[in-house]
């Protein structure tokens, strides 16, 4: 009886763990794109026309180029889509974007609040089944001494 129940409880705080784990790490990597986000951010208020910037190719390699004009600034938008905007308003769209970003670590740190709970939840289960288990083992090995042999 309670065996097969604590194995079933077991299973499903196994499986709770499981997905807290990748909701931790869904949460780090938004904290990774909106640290991105950051210092793009930083780069707009410190870059200037003329500048010049390493810009990744991709497979870690980069080339040197020079800012023609730091007023034209492209950013991602999602969904594969990117706007082409002046320097203040790329700003803009950046801060949106890490609002947005903000939303979602929000969101995904509620959900692993209540997965802790509903695995806290489950643990005190375990406990009671385990204490329950317990004593009717202690009862049975009471009953079966301090009898008269007949």
């Amino acid at each position: 009886m309670s065996q097969q129940q604590l194995q079933q409880l077991s299973q499903e705080l196994q499986e709770l763990e499981e997905q807290i784990e990748t909701l931790q790490t869904n949460v780090e990597a938004v904290q990774q794109e909106k640290t991105e986000v950051d210092e793009a951010i930083e780069a707009l208020g410190t870059l200037e026309t003329g500048s010049t910037v390493q810009m990744p190719l991709g497979g870690g390699a980069y080339l040197r180029t020079t800012i023609e004009n730091i007023d034209e600034v492209i950013v991602d938008l999602g969904a594969d889509y990117a706007a082409e905007f002046e320097e203040d308003d790329a700003v803009d769209a950046l801060e949106n974007k890490k609002e947005h970003l903000d939303d979602q670590i929000d969101e995904l740190n509620e959900e692993i609040a209540e997965l802790e709970t509903e695995s806290s939840e489950l643990e005190q289960q375990a406990q009671q089944l385990q204490q329950q288990a317990m004593q009717q083992q202690m009862q049975g090995m009471g009953q079966g001494q301090g009898q008269p042999d007949e």
